[in-house]
C-alpha cells in the first residue's frame, strides 16, 4: 500500500472518520495516519471534538434552569408589548 500524503489525508479526514471513503482510500489514509504524527494528532482532535459535541447534544438542561429561562423570556416578551 502507498502512503497518500498529508494533503490527501487532511483533505479527506472528515470523510475518513465517518467511514465515507472507499476501502482503498480508507486503507491509504489509515496507513498515513499510522506513520504521520501531525496528521494523527489532527485526526485525534477531530475525533475528540466530534465525541464531545455528540455528548453535549444529548444532555438536557435541568428542569429548574429551563423554568428560569422560560420565565425570563416571558418577562422580556411582556415588556416589549
Amino acid at each position: 500500500m502507498s502512503d497518500c500524503g498529508c494533503d490527501k489525508a487532511r483533505r479527506d479526514l472528515e470523510e475518513y472518520l465517518r467511514n465515507e471513503v472507499c476501502n482503498t482510500e480508507h486503507a491509504e489514509i489509515r496507513e498515513h495516519l499510522e506513520n504521520c504524527p501531525a496528521c494523527r494528532d489532527e485526526a485525534l482532535v477531530a475525533t475528540t471534538l466530534t465525541e464531545v459535541l455528540a455528548r453535549a447534544c444529548k444532555e438536557t438542561a435541568p428542569e429548574q434552569l429551563r423554568d428560569q429561562v422560560f420565565a425570563r423570556l416571558r418577562e422580556v416578551q411582556a415588556a416589549q408589548h
